[in-house]
């Protein structure tokens, strides 16, 4: 098995990069994924027009998590953000108590050249459960390890497992240890660059950086045993900021 991932995070906003991913993905195929924060709106402010939200969908993306920015307090504004996207969006550890319809997906399950890859994103909590906040909004926050638990749980053997997560890199941490079914960690929210990978226990966990400065590239392998990182890159996309 060998399995190529492109991911980026926190791009708030800056654009400009849909040339240099295509020629990336032209010259060595993978999945493209984000791991939120990418709008200028917030939890509170509401945008009409999010222009990089048509730079995500012409560079091809393959799935987004929700960040803090993608998130919205009210559900109309979460949802008019999600009609905007022609890509999937991901958030497993969210849930709305009035049973509305959620504008996301939990998870997304892909076979690119016929592998088997499940995706799942978490949100930093942006409230406590049982706070008055759930009565005025709606939206519960589910705890992001014991989410991620239950999705490893229900993962069938020999699916990759991949975590889009907006927690920053120390809850990061604190996930690869609890969840060692995990096979990557893509993360984003602290701002933090990793130039290579960082392990905790045997898992993965990727940090490239904000403002498009670099999109990060991971290529997996496994011989039937454990998944795990053949190769790595930290690759120029927009430049320093």
């Amino acid at each position: 098995m060998n399995l190529r991932v492109y991911h980026t995070s926190d791009l708030h906003d800056h654009r400009g990069f849909v040339p240099r991913l295509k020629a990336l993905r032209a010259e060595a195929p993978g999945l493209l994924f984000d791991c939120g924060d990418a709008l200028r709106g917030s939890q509170t402010v509401y945008h009409r027009s999010e222009p990089i939200l048509a730079e995500i969908d012409a560079a091809g993306y393959d799935a987004q998590g929700i960040g803090n920015r993608e998130f919205h307090y009210l559900f109309p504004l979460l949802a008019a953000r999600a009609r905007q996207m022609r890509h999937p969006l991901l958030c497993s550890n969210l849930i709305d108590l009035r049973g509305r319809p959620l504008p996301f997906v939990p998870h997304l399950d892909l076979a690119p050249d016929g592998l088997r890859v499940r995706l799942f994103a978490l949100l930093v909590v942006q409230y406590p459960g049982g706070s008055p906040w759930e009565r005025l909004f709606g939206w519960r926050f589910l705890d992001p390890i014991a989410s991620a638990q239950r999705i490893a749980a229900e993962t069938p053997p020999g699916v990759v497992l991949i975590a889009l997560s907006h927690l920053g890199l120390r809850m990061d941490r604190r996930l690869a240890q609890a969840v060692p079914r995990i096979d990557l960690v893509l993360g984003g929210h602290s701002h933090d660059t990793l130039t290579e990978p960082e392990y905790a226990g045997n898992v993965p966990i990727v940090h490239a950086g904000p403002y498009g400065a670099h999109v990060s590239r991971t290529e997996l392998e496994s011989d039937g045993g454990r998944v795990r990182v053949a190769r790595f890159g930290l690759l120029p996309l927009l430049g320093a900021r």
